[in-house]
């Protein structure tokens, strides 16, 4: 009889619980693991997601996503968004082979998952720098390198709604 492992549920990558996903990420810093982190709304996946998170995951041996609250992201975006709610983002990201974490957060910056989750590497699409990331002092502080991953910032959820707009469906 051959035994075969159980592969990975995608679901079973999403951790709300930041706690236990600090406890999990430090054991894994221990052993010598590089973790990224990252962290945006992630409504309507599209490439430019794609390309960031890809290119985030291979600077280090982990990467765990972050994702806007529903509440949150409106603040950020504004009224109608996002159009996905947060369960369902959350877990079209954990469907991604290159993401192994997916959690959540509600609060306006990401640095208190940065002190909680103290990531080796930040890694944050290319429309940023170091000199405009709202966490610097923090990172700083946690000795966390920022990286910019992805291509030049070209897509965006905002413009995919707009060419649906457009679109004429009969």
């Amino acid at each position: 009889m051959v035994v075969v492992p159980k592969r990975q549920r995608s679901k079973d990558k999403i951790l709300t619980d930041r706690r236990s996903l600090a406890a999990i990420l430090a054991g894994l810093r221990a052993s010598g693991k590089v973790v990224v982190l990252t962290n945006g709304v992630f409504d309507l996946l599209h490439v430019g997601h794609t390309r960031c998170l890809e290119d985030a995951r291979s600077r280090g041996d982990l990467l765990v996503v972050a994702c806007n609250t529903d509440a949150s992201a409106e603040k950020l975006k504004g009224k109608g968004h996002p159009i996905l709610p947060l369960e369902e983002r959350m877990e079209v990201l954990a469907a991604l082979g290159f993401v192994d974490y997916v959690t959540c957060f509600e609060e306006p910056t990401a640095d208190g998952l940065l002190e909680q989750l103290k990531p080796s590497l930040y890694a944050k699409g290319t429309d940023y720098s170091a000199k405009t990331l709202p966490e610097r002092e923090t990172l700083k502080r946690l000795d966390t390198k920022p990286i910019f991953a992805g291509d030049k910032k070209g897509h965006s959820t905002t413009k995919l709604i707009q060419r649906i707009k457009k679109r004429k469906f009969d």
